[in-house]
Formats: structure tokens, C-alpha cells, sequence
């Protein structure tokens, strides 16, 4: 069916979303938020046509929207650890949203955001770490540390920990999604190379008829001129034997007088 002239706004406001949402954005950067709002909008409103797309199209139309808006909201927190938790629980789009993307946008600028809160993350805690060995070096004594200062020093390395597997998770992503695109790569050039064998031969089957039928067509003139010659003999052969039958007849059988 057809995409209605709703659904064809939709996905172009949806790509332009999704190019906005990669970009680095000012915190006073407004058009986002507006255009993520409209798109909740015309997708509420695509629900209640008649004419409205496929099931399997709309929760994903609805899940990209869902994604951008928790985007928004976890932009809004003021720690990275608490930006990073709530990016790790985003669902990003499992399709492109247009043909000319290979992988869909939302997983990219899904994967960009926990790079972001990452590196927001290690300059927090590489902040942290100074903080504590400048407290070290100035107190001159390591284990003289107050009770606040264990716990913080306890919360740091839990921070740390969690760090870790995050970079670790984000790395079998990485390695997942070029797994992904190298069979998908080998897939298509497979489907190519295919294709190529099926064109080359089907041109040198039609370079084997032309030959044949040029073959009998060159038979079927040569058929026709015999025929042709055979035709003007036998003709030429009744008209002598009429003639010199006609001159017969006369001298046989003269003129009445």
C-alpha cells in the first residue's frame, strides 16, 4: 500500500530528527525538542487513520519516537553517571528510516550518546582521582584517611567498575554492528556477483540466437531464390511449349477457305 501524504512527512521530520539528534547541540538548542513533539503528534494521528501503515511499521515508528524523546529527557540530568544509566536503557531503532542508510540512525546516535556520557564520565572520575591523591600528598600519609573519604574512595571504584563494563558492553556493540554490516557486505556482494553470472550469461545466449537466427535466415533467402529460379524455368518451359504447340496446330489444321 501506498504511504499516505502523514506518513511521508513523518519519516522525513523522523530523519531530520535523527540527523539532529548525532550532531553536537547547544543546551539552549530548542528545534529538537519541538520537532519531537510534532512527531508525537503525527504519529498519533497516523494511529487513527484508516489508510494507516503496517503494524510492524508503526512500533517502529513509535519506538524511533520513544527513543529521541528519552534522548531529550536524558540529556536534561545533571551527572553523566545518571546520563549513562538512562542511555543504557534506550531501545533504538531496529530499521533504517530511509533507503540510503545502511544502519539505522537511531543505533549510531545511540552508540555516539554512550561514547559522549563515557568520556564525561572518565574526565568526572579522572577529576576525582586527583582530588584524591592531592589529598594523599598533602596530608603526606596515604592510610590517613577519614571515614568519608573511604566511602568516596568505595563509590569510586564501583563507579570505575561499572565504567568498565560499560566500555566493555559498548565494545561488543561495536564489534557486533561491524560483524553485522561485513556479512551484510559479503551478502550483497555475493547477490552481485550472481547477478553478473546470470547477465553474461544471458547475454551470450542471445549472442547464440542472434548467430542462429542470422544462420537461417541467410538459408531461408537462399531457400527462396532456388525457389524463385525453379519457378521462372518452369514457367519459361509452358510458354515455349505453348507457343510451339499453337504453331502446330495451325499447320496441322489449315485456314477454312
Amino acid at each position: 500500500m501506498a504511504a499516505t501524504r502523514l506518513e511521508l512527512n513523518l519519516v522525513r521530520l523522523l530523519s531530520r530528527c535523527e540527523a539532529l539528534a548525532a550532531e553536537r547541540r547547544d543546551p539552549e538548542e530548542w528545534r529538537l525538542v519541538k520537532y519531537v513533539a510534532a512527531l508525537k503528534d503525527m504519529l498519533r494521528e497516523l494511529k487513527k487513520q484508516s489508510s494507516k501503515p503496517a503494524p510492524e511499521l508503526l512500533n517502529e515508528y513509535s519506538r524511533k519516537v520513544e527513543f529521541l524523546k528519552g534522548l531529550l529527557e536524558a540529556e536534561k540530568l545533571s551527572s553523566s553517571t545518571e546520563k549513562a544509566l538512562a542511555n543504557q536503557f534506550l531501545a533504538p531503532g531496529r530499521t533504517p528510516t530511509t533507503a540510503k542508510e545502511r544502519t539505522p540512525a537511531t543505533r549510531t546516535v545511540h552508540l555516539q550518546t554512550k561514547a559522549r556520557c563515557t568520556g564525561q564520565m572518565r574526565s568526572e572520575l579522572l577529576g576525582t582521582v586527583r582530588s584524591v591523591l592531592l589529598l594523599c600528598c598533602f596530608t603526606d600519609c596515604p592510610a590517613c584517611l577519614t571515614s568519608d573519604e573511604k566511602q568516596s574512595a568505595v563509590e569510586l571504584d564501583a563507579v570505575l567498575q561499572h565504567h568498565q563494563d560499560m566500555q566493555e558492553k559498548l565494545a561488543e556493540e561495536m564489534l557486533s554492528l561491524a560483524r553485522s554490516l561485513k556479512n551484510n557486505t559479503l551478502a550483497a556482494q555475493n547477490v552481485i556477483k550472481q547477478d553478473n553470472q546470470t547477465l553474461s550469461h544471458s547475454l551470450r545466449m542471445a549472442d547464440q540466437n542472434f548467430e542462429k537466427l542470422k544462420d537461417e535466415s541467410d538459408r531461408l533467402e537462399q531457400h527462396a531464390k532456388k525457389s524463385v529460379n525453379w519457378l521462372l524455368w518452369i514457367m519459361l518451359i509452358v510458354v515455349c511449349f505453348i507457343f510451339i504447340s499453337m504453331i502446330l496446330f495451325i499447320r496441322i489444321f489449315p485456314k477454312l477457305k
